[in-house]
């Protein structure tokens, strides 16, 4: 069965990748998801926040006794450097290493809500021999004073930054909070992004009512994520020209072909991997050429997009539709 897609330029035997999570930022991890046959491995991300700690790490020692009184704040940075696992400089060589020891692409990945410095990181993922990398905007919006549009400016005047500095594909990692994705995808587009990957998760924390304290847990992903990132596969592959990704929720076999029929170029599977461990990526590839062969497809690229709107004649009556038809299955 042929499973070979195309994202970002770069050839994939099959779309199945390794997302962004600790088990590529472990280098045994990463050997056995080169073995278990990641068609891709994305690296975590090299924040805005660590690249700037680090770079004022040393300012921060030499005038320390500038400031050093009961009321001097600069002691406490807003996120702790403490709370990274790779810095800046490890970052790299961690890079360059994958790079040179496996034989699937490595993606970079970089995450930030601002210009800055630290855009320069690109163009040293690059050097470092990165294949493609991922531009992760972030954000919530929590300021009444910034509309809509001033965060899509300001994603469209980093995503034009990096592209001046690399020659790199670059894909835009987004949120699904933006008014108008489509009319956003399309700006993205012209200003020379090469894909999209659908969707950051939004991680909330939790209250402590005892303590009054804020509680931050991790929960992993279940194919119940999936069905929003269906819905903005099948909404923008007829008309974004260039790579769509899909991630979050991706756990069983009917997750892949779903995000594929919608229009995914590529899959990116990170619970269900530290779930089950790199090896679950071979039993998913395995499954996913069983299943286009019972249904009869010749290939994946048979498949890719089936079933986004381009099928449908008014995708906008058909939303209204369906939301209208859910909201009647519930039986008392």
């Amino acid at each position: 069965m042929n499973l070979n897609s195309n994202y970002l330029g770069l050839k994939l035997d099959h779309p199945l990748m390794a997302g962004a999570s600790p088990l590529s930022a472990d280098r045994d991890s990463v050997r056995r998801l080169e073995d278990a046959g990641a068609a891709a491995i994305v690296l975590p991300s090299l924040f805005e926040e660590q690249i700037e700690n680090e770079e004022n790490s040393s300012a921060r020692y030499l005038d320390a006794h500038d400031n050093f009184t009961a009321e001097a704040s600069s002691f406490a940075p807003s996120i702790n450097r403490d709370v990274f696992r790779l810095g800046p400089e490890e970052y790299l060589e961690h890079l360059r290493w994958t790079k040179e020891n496996v034989s699937v692409p490595v993606i970079g990945s970089l995450n930030g809500t601002s210009l800055g410095g630290w855009l320069e990181y690109a163009s040293l993922m690059e050097q470092a021999g990165a294949d493609a990398m991922e531009l992760n905007l972030y954000e919530m919006a929590c300021d009444p004073n910034q509309s809509g549009s001033n965060k899509e400016s300001d994603a469209l005047e980093i995503l034009k930054a990096v592209k001046s500095k690399v020659k790199l594909p670059v894909a835009l990692k987004l949120s699904p909070f933006y008014s108008s994705l489509p009319h956003f995808a399309g700006l993205l587009e012209a200003a020379g992004a090469d894909g999209l990957v659908l969707f950051n998760r939004f991680y909330q924390a939790d209250l402590d009512i005892e303590n009054l304290e804020v509680t931050r847990i991790l929960h992993l992903s279940d194919s119940s994520e999936l069905l929003l990132r269906l819905r903005w596969l099948a909404v923008l592959s007829p008309t974004f020209k260039g790579s769509l990704a899909a991630t979050g929720g991706v756990h069983h076999v009917h997750d892949v072909v779903k995000a594929v029929m919608c229009g995914a170029h590529a899959v990116q599977v990170v619970a269900a991997l530290l779930r089950e461990g790199p090896g679950y990526l071979a039993t998913l590839r395995t499954c996913l050429a069983q299943w286009l062969e019972e249904h009869e497809y010749e290939s994946l690229e048979q498949m890719c997009g089936s079933m986004n709107l381009s099928r449908c004649p008014n995708p906008e009556e058909y939303e209204r539709t369906n939301y209208v038809h859910i909201l009647q299955t519930w039986q008392v």
